[in-house]
This record gives structure tokens, C-alpha cells and sequence, in this order.
């Protein structure tokens, strides 16, 4: 969320970098500021009232102890129509409260100055980019190899509980748990603290990270108990530092975990939902940074090599994107998504994405840093898959086979067990 004071400081700036997000409702802006002063004047108004009421209560026990009851009782009439004024000054300040934050949430997080100006996916700037594979004629798509060497079951997943579910076997399963081995490995090589998270999560954590109000349509809600299946552990991992005061000295604090991800993903449909390409539940590891604010953007660098170190040991083509302000996500300042070729569907698939928020998360959950000087400030935070399944075993089974069947990239055969599909 952005805070009050950024607007408030330069309101014209903030329309023009939300405007590189393609964001149309820039008049918020100006509602949001008028709301503020008519908050500030309530308040001013309210601590005014409150002085008077305090000094007619030292009146009144002045005059109590000089015995002038009558002159007492004239000003106890005083102090009840300053409290019933007050009382309803505070309920109106109360609710300005309340619109104030609903608008605020409603802004999308200003892009870094990095970010390139575009509204789609082939607005994105290419930061870097392997060699296209080179694979045999007659190469299969994954859905086709995953059938021909029993690895994963789309139809059983269907049967059982829609589309998007599907069911891994024998060395497809396998396959699968050697994968959140090795990435986990990998990030706690790279100093990153393993966290096994919960599920589930309650509103206040999904507010905090942004998926809520804005992703509301796309997440899985059990209503009965008010939770939210989690879209990615980046919700409950970074939600261990809500309304949490960080010393500087524990910083940075890099955290990951292996989680299961639900999501509704409305409204998708085609090809581009095929096989594994997109389902609605799916294994991913996380990692997680919170940085001081000077320090973010070198944490993200860090980020980005981690995850093009783990892509080269798979023997994967990959590139990765700076992401245009119409691409990015509602939360993120500056955002690279990261996809792996896959020669069999001629297509590229986006495998990872790593983005820093700023203060846009650390203000949501009030997560703060003292400096040496004793002062809070809001700590950055930042966030990306490090990486998510599907799209990665998509790739190695499309771009590792060959006539005897699939060859499994070097780093993985300690994990597997074995070397060859």
C-alpha cells in the first residue's frame, strides 16, 4: 500500500508512474488527498475539543474545592456537550479512517524508474537470452511424453477432482520430489532459512502481501472458516514479520519453502492450458528477502543470478524479461520473469518470477526496522519462485528427450536415483 505521504508530497508524480501501469483511475488520487485533509481537520478538530474539555474539567474541580457547586454543575454542562461532540467527531474520524485505507488499497504499487513503458507481454525488454534447443525431429509435446511413459495421469486428475489436477506416478512423481529437493538445497546453499508453511491463511495475510482486495476472484476461499488457500508461500512466509519490529542487525533476512499453490485461474483457456502450462494446483519453492531499503535492489540481482544458476544446472534455455509497467503484477516496483523454451510447443513458458515491492507489502503489515539511531522505518521486501514445477518438468521432458526416451539432467541423478526416463 502507498502511503498517505507519497501522495500527499508529490500527487502529480504518482499519476505518471501509475500511468506506466496502465492504471485508468488516476482521479483516485485527488479523492484520496481530499479525504486526508477532511481526516486531518476532524482530527485537528477533535484534539481541539478534547484541550477544551480538559481544561473545563480542571475548572470544575477548582470550583468543587471552593464549594461552588452550582458554578460546578453550570460547567459539568459544558464538558457533556463537548463529549457528545467529540464522540461524534471520533466516529466520523473512524470512518474516515476506514475510506481512506479501502482507496489506498485500491492503488497499485508505483513501478521502479527502470521499468520499460508497455501495456503487454511483447512490451517486455529482453535482458538476456540462451541459444534456441536443437531437438530431434518427431519431438513430443510433454502431455504426449508424460502419457507414453506413464508419468503423469491428466484424466485421473479430472475424474477425481477437475481439470488442472493431475496425478504423477512412479517416475513422474518421483521426478517431482527430487525437483523441491534440489531447489530447496539450492536456496539454503545461497543462505536462505527453510520454513515448511501452512496452507491456509487468514484475510490479514492475504491483505498483507496484496493478494487481497485485488486478487480476491482468483484465490480458493473456504468460507465457512474465512481462510484462503495460498496462491504461493511468498503469503505466509512473508507474513511472519507482520506488525513485527526488525532489528537492523538481522538483516537481510532471506527466507524459502516448499508449498503447494491453489488457483482458480478464471478464465483461462486454450493452449496455453494444455498439459502442465497452467493448473490449479502446483508445487513451487519460494524465496523470500526483507531488506533494508538501501539494500533491496542489490537483493533482487542476488535473486535473479540464484535462479539462472539453478535453470543452467537443469540444461535449460532460458531468457529473462524486465518486465513493462502494463505486464507487471498490482504489488510489484520493478519485476523479471524468467521462461524456459520449450521446443516442442514453439513457445516460451514463464517458470519464475522475482520482484521487489519497496514498502508497498511492509506498509500493508506494518513491518519495520529500528536503526542504530532507534528510529522505525519501513523495511522492503521481495519475493520470487526459485521454482515453480510444472513449466520446469514441461521443459525437461520436452527439451532432454531423445529416441531411447529422457535424458535427466546431470544435477538431478543423486536426487532421482536415476538417469534416464
Amino acid at each position: 500500500m502507498l502511503t498517505i505521504q507519497t501522495l500527499r508530497s508529490n500527487p502529480e508524480y504518482v499519476k505518471q508512474r501509475l500511468a506506466i501501469k496502465n492504471f485508468k483511475e488516476l482521479d483516485l488520487i485527488d479523492t484520496i488527498i481530499a479525504k486526508d485533509e477532511e481526516r486531518r481537520a476532524t482530527k485537528t478538530k477533535v484534539e481541539e475539543l478534547q484541550f477544551r474539555m480538559n481544561i473545563v474539567a480542571k475548572e470544575i474541580g477548582a470550583l468543587i474545592a471552593q464549594n461552588k457547586n452550582d458554578e460546578a454543575s453550570i460547567q459539568k454542562t459544558k464538558t457533556a456537550v463537548l463529549k457528545l461532540e467529540i464522540n461524534e467527531l471520533t466516529e466520523k474520524l473512524q470512518l474516515l479512517d476506514s475510506e481512506q485505507e479501502t482507496l489506498l488499497l485500491s492503488l497499485p504499487n508505483l513501478p521502479h524508474s527502470t521499468v520499460p513503458i508497455g501495456n503487454f507481454a511483447n512490451d517486455n525488454v529482453i535482458v538476456k537470452a540462451t541459444p534456441y534447443p536443437t531437438l530431434m525431429p518427431g519431438a513430443l509435446s510433454h502431455w504426449d511424453l508424460a502419457k507414453k511413459h506413464d508419468l503423469i495421469d491428466f484424466d485421473l486428475g479430472t475424474k477425481v477432482s477437475g481439470a488442472g489436477f493431475p496425478f504423477y506416478k512412479g517416475k513422474g512423481a518421483k521426478l517431482q520430489r527430487a525437483l523441491i529437493a534440489m531447489f530447496l538445497d539450492a536456496a539454503i546453499a545461497s543462505g536462505y532459512i527453510e520454513y515448511q508453511p501452512p496452507l491456509m491463511v487468514n484475510a490479514s495475510s492475504a491483505r498483507g502481501t496484496g493478494q487481497l482486495p485485488d486478487k480476491e476472484g482468483q484465490m480458493y476461499h473456504a468460507v465457512a472458516d474465512d481462510l484462503y488457500l495460498i496462491p504461493t508461500a511468498e503469503v505466509p512466509l512473508t507474513n511472519i514479520y507482520r506488525d513485527v519490529i526488525i532489528e537492523e542487525k538481522e538483516l537481510p533476512i532471506k527466507l524459502t519453502g516448499y508449498s503447494q499453490c491453489f488457483r482458480r485461474e478464471a478464465g483461462s483457456y486454450g493452449k496455453e492450458v494444455r498439459g502442465l502450462n497452467r493448473l490449479h494446483q502446483f508445487d513451487k519453492v519460494e524465496i523470500v528477502q526483507i531488506t533494508h531499503p538501501e539494500k533491496s535492489y542489490e537483493a533482487l540481482d542476488t535473486m535473479v543470478d540464484h535462479v539462472e544458476n539453478v535453470l543452467v544446472s537443469l540444461e535449460l534455455p532460458y531468457r529473462i524479461l524486465r518486465l513493462c509497467g502494463g505486464d507487471m503484477s498490482f504489488a510489484g516496483a520493478l519485476t523479471y520473469d524468467f521462461e524456459v523454451y520449450s521446443a516442442a510447443q514453439e513457445r516460451w513458458l514463464e517458470v519464475s518470477s522475482l520482484s521487489c515491492f519497496e514498502t508497498f507489502q511492509s506498509n500493508r503489515m506494518q513491518m519495520r526496522i529500528r536503526g542504530k539511531d532507534k528510529k522505525n522505518i519501513l523495511a522492503h521486501t521481495l519475493n520470487g519462485s526459485a521454482l515453480a514445477l510444472p513449466r520446469i518438468v514441461a521443459a525437461l521432458l520436452e527439451n532432454h528427450q531423445d529416441p531411447e526416451g529422457i535424458k535427466i539432467p546431470r544435477s538431478l541423478h543423486s536426487y532421482t536415483g536415476f538417469e534416464r526416463i
